[in-house]
Order: structure tokens, then sequence, then C-alpha cells
């Protein structure tokens, strides 16, 4: 049965736009508490709303070659999260995102080394589009202000980071579209949540602070957000090739620009509006070339 050329690449859109709120949400409560505990709180919540999806749906009990592999995801989660997370902290805000959105490159680069998937014209052009729009906002904003995106050599550790960041999301992406042929999707995703929980539990208690009663409803969001996000990326994955969904990962850049003015009152700029233009480019281009 065929879901159609188009609803690959729509579930991805709308998994990467869940996502980018659950993030929003993050970056509402990142400021109150250290990089570790942020990321254990997050994968702590996305276990609960995960375990008990997997106590309502009983999917078969996974398989050896089922356990390793997907805790390896597992462990490439925790450290893209904390990586991550370390960028945003220690980077400007436009910095960190453009380090970030390098990840479509290299989940094009993976799919074809790992996968042996073939990059289409279509692809490429979506994908050259969307970098280079991704490269207007932040090189254009930088610009604007007279700064460089290598002016601090104390940035360095967060330009490392925030690069580790983007290769290790797009290696989960492939080992997600190398899994989710044969697993459960709610079982990807429940180890998705746990493995990194696990991993981080020490590292977040050693530098735990309070949490305040008031953000426990964000965390709950955030672990709900999530589940919905990873699981229809995992459907999205699951019908298409990783190079094939690349592309739709820069529409992140236009959804996070869009939330940040709705939820942060930041006015995006000429260089954002020129920059989203060629991200939008991009998306259709990938997608007119699959309907093809």
């Amino acid at each position: 049965m065929s879901d159609g050329p188009r609803l690959p690449f729509l579930l991805a859109l709308s998994g990467i736009a869940i996502l980018c709120v659950m993030d929003a949400l993050l970056k509402k409560a990142g400021a109150h508490y250290p990089t570790f505990q942020l990321a254990f709180l997050r994968f702590v919540a996305g276990f609960l709303w995960t375990a008990s999806a997997v106590l309502i749906l009983r999917p078969a009990f996974p398989s050896r070659e089922a356990i390793r592999a997907n805790s390896l995801r597992g462990v490439i989660g925790a450290v893209t999260a904390t990586s991550f997370f370390y960028g945003l902290q220690t980077l400007p805000l436009a910095e960190a995102i453009a380090f970030s959105f390098l990840s479509p490159l290299f989940l094009a680069l993976f799919g074809a080394l790992i996968l042996k998937e073939v990059l289409g014209r279509s692809t490429l052009y979506g994908l050259g589009f969307g970098f280079l729009g991704m490269l207007t906002m932040t090189f254009g904003q930088g610009l604007a202000s007279g700064t460089g995106l290598f002016s601090n050599a104390l940035h360095l550790p967060g330009v490392a980071a925030a690069t580790l960041s983007a290769v290790t999301y797009a290696f989960g992406l492939v080992l997600l579209r190398q899994r989710a042929q044969q697993d459960a999707l709610i079982l990807i995703v429940l180890f998705q949540t746990m493995i990194p929980a696990l991993l981080l539990a020490i590292p977040a208690l050693m530098v735990w602070q309070p949490v305040n009663p008031a953000h426990l409803w964000i965390f709950l969001s955030i672990g709900g957000l999530g589940l919905a996000g990873h699981m229809l990326m995992a459907n999205a994955f699951k019908r298409s090739e990783a190079a094939r969904l690349a592309p739709a990962e820069y529409s992140a850049l236009v959804i996070a620009a869009l939330l940040g003015f709705i939820f942060f009152s930041e006015v995006p700029g000429l260089a954002t509006f020129g920059g989203a233009s060629l991200v939008i480019l991009g998306t259709i281009v990938a997608m007119r070339g699959r309907a093809g």
C-alpha cells in the first residue's frame, strides 16, 4: 500500500514543528537549571509519557539485537541533547542555531554512506537552498551587527559542542531510519528517552537545583510533545529515505522564528525573512521532486 510521495515529508514537517514547540518550552525553563539537569528532566518527562503509551499499546518484547541498537541510539541522543544545550548556553542564539542546522547535510551524507541511499537532484537542490537560507539568516545578522562567527575565542567550546550535536543528531536519525523498518515505533521512542535519562541521572544530581513547582507543567508538556514529535519522525523515517527527508529539517528555522516572535517578542530582521524564503523554496523543490 502506497502512502503517497508527500506523506513522509509532511509527517517529518509535523514532527519538527512539534519539537520546535518543545524547544521553546525548554528555552523558557532552561534559564533556571544547569545543562545536565535540564537534559535529564527533559528525558524523564518523555520517559513517563512513553512508558504509559507502552503499557497501553503492549508491543512485543524487543529482541537482543533491537535492545542493543536502540540503546546505542539512546547514548547518541544523550550526547546530542547535552551538547546542543551547552551550545545554546555558551553561544549567541543565532550561532547555535546555525551549527545545529548543519545536521541535514550530515543526514544526507550518512544516509548515502551507511544506508546506501541515492542523493537525487531535487534533494541536493533542496539541501542547497536550505543551507543558503541558514547562512543568510545567521551571517546576515552578524554582518548587520558587525560581529563575526569566530570573533570570540571563548566561543570555541560552544562551537565544538554545537557541531558535535549536529553530527550526532544526523547519525541518530540515520539509525532511526534503520530501526524503524524492524522495531515497534513506540519502543524506539522508549529507548530514546530511557537510556539518556539513565546516563544523565548522576551528572544531573551533581549539579541539581530545586525544581520550581510552577515549572512541573512545563516539563510534563515537554515530555508529551517529545513523544508526539518523535513518533511522527519515526513514522516519517519508516516510510522514506533519510536523504529525502533531510531538507525538512530546515523548516525548523522558519518555525523557530515564528515561535520566537510569538512567545519571546523576538522580531525577525531582514536577514531572517530572506533566509526563511530560501528555506521555504528548498522544501518546495524537495517535495516537487518527490512528487514526480
